[in-house]
């Protein structure tokens, strides 16, 4: 009945489609790369992509290095290149950032709407000074100081480069999921099979675990599919500042960063195609978790199928 529901969305269905193909761009962006361009990412720095003043020079299809279809930058390196390499680096990002959120809100949300009480009140007074917390200054101001030092960030547990910045961004998203979550829960501990389940002498640890837990399962993929794109946002944003993955490895966030010290006026294809495939990646996400939301909503299915 699902599938049935989600491929008669086809905006959805082209969603889940490109976020494959990114997803595989990101898997074999090297072999993909070095069968395109002959090259790899830092691997040769292409001088007559360059002219006599030191600016980039945008896409060409000869050149005795091999193809530039996207372009150079301004240290000629091959754009096409650091955008597949760039996608690695943003979706391994985002996705262990959801997974971060998604254990610490889902977690939490499951055990303050459970228990309610003294322990609910503690949790949501948490979640609520995160949320009032300028995450974009203190995520600017924690990068700064684990990326420093080469010993990171709570004795070494935080060290500088891809977990440092996946831990920045699920440390101050959680209470997002958290408050879906309880809501949901406050809603099914009221049910009769919950009931039905605590008469026949069933822990409270058990309840949650067979029979709230899986009637949430739904709501959580598709808040996941919707954070996605946040957090690869969020990612950029940092990357942009310079706060986020270090210079060595390409991102998103850094290419746009990087276009803008350039002067986009006169290298707009630095900017136009990571911007592009940032684009396209957060709108691909967005309509493969609307349409697992319409899919799985009963409410939303009834009114399709209608």
């Amino acid at each position: 009945m699902f599938w049935r529901r989600f491929r008669r969305d086809r905006w959805a269905v082209a969603g889940g489609i490109a976020i494959i193909i990114i997803i595989l761009l990101a898997i074999f962006g090297a072999p993909l790369a070095a069968a395109i361009t002959d090259h790899s990412v830092n691997e040769k720095f292409f001088y007559e992509m360059t002219d006599e003043f030191g600016s980039a020079k945008g896409p060409t299809l000869s050149n005795d290095g091999g193809v530039f279809i996207f372009g150079g930058d301004s240290l000629g390196r091959d754009v096409l290149v650091r955008i597949l390499y760039g996608a690695r680096a943003s979706l391994t990002v985002a996705l262990m950032a959801t997974v971060m959120e998604l254990v610490i809100g889902v977690g939490l949300g499951l055990t303050a709407g459970f228990y309610r009480g003294k322990v609910d009140t503690f949790i949501s007074r948490a979640s609520d000074v995160v949320l009032t917390l300028p995450v974009l200054l203190l995520a600017a101001g924690l990068a700064s100081a684990c990326s420093g030092t080469r010993e990171g960030c709570l004795g070494g547990l935080i060290k500088p480069g891809l977990p440092l910045v996946a831990t920045i961004i699920g440390l101050f998203s959680w209470p997002y999921i958290f408050r879906i979550i309880r809501g949901q829960v406050l809603s099914l501990r009221e049910k009769e099979f919950v009931e039905a389940s605590r008469s026949l002498g069933a822990g409270g640890g058990r309840i949650v675990r067979k029979e709230i837990l899986p009637n949430v399962v739904a709501p959580i993929i598709v808040y996941a599919t919707l954070i996605i794109p946040t957090n690869i946002l969020f990612e950029a944003a940092l990357s942009f500042l310079g706060l986020g993955i270090p210079a060595s490895i390409p991102s998103w966030g850094r290419m746009l960063d990087e276009a803008s010290s350039n002067g986009v006026q006169y290298t707009p294809w630095l900017m136009l195609f990571p911007g592009l495939f940032l684009l396209v990646t957060t709108l691909a996400f967005n309509l493969l978790g609307d349409g697992l939301r319409d899919a799985l909503d009963p409410k939303s299915a009834a009114t399709l199928e209608a």
